[in-house]
């Protein structure tokens, strides 16, 4: 893929221009920490004479000092990765040795570039001139601290991003990264290496350890430098440019990572379509928001649907125990999994669980931004899912909920529809709850379109279940019935919708008949308004946020169509055509907006909304009841045991 009209190409003669400086700096080099302080363990033999033992250790009490105050130590990661091994190099040792070349000279080219585009080289000269004029010192000094913290952030994005399809599922918690210096990006990197190496001799006993460490060190420097560089000056020429590094697809774009697809494969139990029974809304929106995500054009980084309006980038799934909503995520995970094998697109599917939720502060809030940034990432088709959402994510002002949980709402509510929310098209979102009204009213608001999981409900759907699910490990014939003649999805989508015709929830059906007594027949803009505001009035909590997610709603029915199944076997078909000429293909399969559209997604959304009032209403009112009867129960037995 070419680089966009914005995006600066940083050539590939210049990245490996630097090649020998950066090997030079992974044979080795003396460095006595500033920040940090090394702590000498156990040290190994020297492995040939000449060659210094190589001290293992790491800091956990930043020192404070701006002077050298521990002898230097010597810095030899291609001696500390090796011995690692069995005296033999294995492929995964190289792989990061290269990783860690590639990313030092990445890094090194772009310091080039930004002294150049900066005034950085020219001051550089004057100064080794020594006729450097006394009103620019500040200006140099400002910018040499930029372009240190430039450098150790590219070196640590770019060598997260060539290691990524390497990793497998081993984790290692690296902690703060604590030697980031700012005097010039020559001593930064020394530094940032420097106490790389001390935490692959402390974490690293092996291979994949080694690896995971190296991943987890340039995510905590990525995060550490980020932090620094929101106050520092001089950064703005890079913050505001974009290159790319077209032979690893790697795109720069200021102090934000550019993270690849893990290789590691998706190991979760995928299910069919034909094994889902019942749910037949939920099921053809997720068919349908399957191939709506496999549109996105890596090139343009937008997905047409996205353009056009007709994109689910949230969406609730809600409903009572054992109603299919985990059957519904493995489907569309499986559906997404094959599209992108067949396209050669890298997929990510993660899962946010209470789990993650941590005890420490602040932590659980990281986790939920780490999660939304992997899914987000716009190299990638993404599919992230929060199940139980109502105990990962705290009502606010709810005193039952942990500091965690209310961190983790705050995390979703930006990320979901915050100033800085920037929907492309390459990922969704799905929340699952099996009691969605004790999700915070804001958060769930945020859920574009509602997929009511409510499992199998006709005679037919049960009979389809208890096939499906006994397996063929019998002979018990099957009766008077045609098997999945009732999961036909578009026949069964069309009778769920037309039921939306006329409300479900009582309280709605209520507003429903006295706004139709007022003005008749909903059949206009204005009759429709009425009708809205009837809702608003009915519950506060019907804001200008639930007639976005209405309307969109309606844009997505006005792409009531699914993508031929060809176009995602054959990708050359769709998929691979240049993103105008998907948007026309897209344009061309658009139906007209109906007003019957319009009242069914009035309806279904603010059926919901009264189903989760009414619930949570419903719980309240029951806990009240069963304090006060507790009370009363220990007020008759205490009087009985005075009397």
């Amino acid at each position: 893929m070419s680089a966009g009209r914005d995006t600066m190409e940083l050539r590939e003669a210049d990245i490996r221009a630097q090649y020998d400086a950066a090997l030079a700096l992974l044979t080795g080099f003396d460095h006595a920490p500033l920040l940090a302080k090394a702590v000498e363990v156990s040290k190994p033999a020297e492995r040939s004479p000449g060659i210094g033992t190589r001290p293992m250790f790491r800091s956990t009490t930043p020192g404070m000092v701006t002077r050298p105050t521990a002898r230097a130590g010597g810095v030899r990661l291609v001696e500390r990765v090796e011995a690692l091994g069995d005296g033999l190099v294995s492929p995964g040792q190289a792989g990061a040795l290269h990783a860690l070349r590639r990313g030092l000279a990445i890094a090194l080219a772009m310091g080039e570039t930004f002294a150049a585009q900066s005034g950085l080289a020219e001051l550089k000269k004057a100064n080794l001139e020594g006729r450097l004029p006394e009103a620019r010192r500040l200006e140099f000094t400002e910018l040499l601290a930029a372009d240190a913290l430039m450098q150790i952030y590219v070196f640590a994005n770019a060598t997260s991003f060539l290691l990524a399809p390497s990793l497998g599922s081993v984790t290692v918690e690296v902690g703060a990264v604590e030697e980031v210096l700012t005097d010039n990006a020559g001593l930064a990197l020394q530094g940032v290496l420097w106490e790389l190496d001390q935490d692959i001799a402390l974490l690293a006993g092996d291979e994949p350890r080694l690896l995971a460490v190296i991943a987890a060190f340039c995510e905590a420097l990525m995060a550490r430098v980020a932090l620094r560089a929101e106050g520092a000056a001089r950064t703005a020429g890079f913050t505001n440019g974009a290159w790319r590094v077209e032979a690893d697809g790697l795109a720069i774009a200021g102090f934000k990572p550019a993270r690849a697809a893990k290789g590691a494969a998706l190991t979760m139990q995928f299910k069919k379509p034909t094994e889902v029974v019942g749910n037949h809304i939920a099921k053809y929106q997720s068919l349908r928001l399957a191939k709506m995500l496999m549109a996105y054009d890596f090139e343009r980084r937008l997905n047409p649907f996205a353009e056009l309006g007709g994109f689910i980038f949230t969406f609730m799934g809600d409903g009572k125990p054992g109603t299919g909503k985990t059957t519904l995520i493995q489907m569309m995970a499986g559906l997404l999994n094959d599209y992108c094998k067949v396209a050669g697109y890298p997929f990510r599917y993660q899962n946010f669980s209470i789990d993650q939720i941590d005890s420490y502060q602040g932590k659980s809030g990281q986790n939920a931004k780490a999660f939304i940034d992997t899914i987000l990432d716009p190299t990638a088709i993404g599919f992230g899912t929060i199940d139980d959402i109502d105990q990962v994510a705290g009502k606010r002002g709810d005193k039952q909920s942990s500091a965690g949980q209310q961190e983790v709402t705050a995390v979703f509510m930006g990320a979901f529809a915050g100033a800085d929310t920037v929907v492309r098209g390459n990922c969704t979102f799905g929340m699952f709850s099996n009691y969605p009204e004790n999700v915070d009213d804001a958060l769930r608001q945020r859920a574009g379109a509602r997929f009511l999981v409510d499992g199998p409900q006709s005679r037919e759907d049960y009979i389809d279940i208890l096939s499906l699910l006994l397996g063929k490990n019998h002979a018990i014939p099957v009766g008077d019935h045609q098997l999945f003649a009732a999961q036909e999805i578009k026949k069964a989508v069309a009778a769920s919708f037309e039921g939306y015709s006329k409300p479900h929830e009582e309280g709605l059906l209520r507003v429903w008949d006295r706004v139709q007594g007022e003005v008749g027949r909903l059949d206009t803009i204005a009759k429709l308004g009425a009708y809205l505001k009837a809702i608003q009035q009915a519950d506060a909590r019907f804001t200008g946020r639930a007639i976005k997610n209405i309307t969109d709603a309606v844009k997505v029915r006005a792409m009531d169509f699914e993508l031929p199944d060809a176009w995602m076997e054959a990708p050359d078909l769709f998929l691979f055509k240049p993103y105008d000429e998907k948007l026309a293909m897209i344009r061309a399969l658009m139906t007209p907006i109906t007003v019957e559209m319009v009242i069914q997604e009035i309806n279904r959304y603010a059926d919901s909304e009264f189903r989760y009032a009414d619930k949570s209403d419903e719980v309240a009112i029951e806990a009240m009841v069963r304090d006060f009867g507790r009370q009363e129960e220990a007020k008759r037995r205490y009087l009985e045991g005075k009397s």
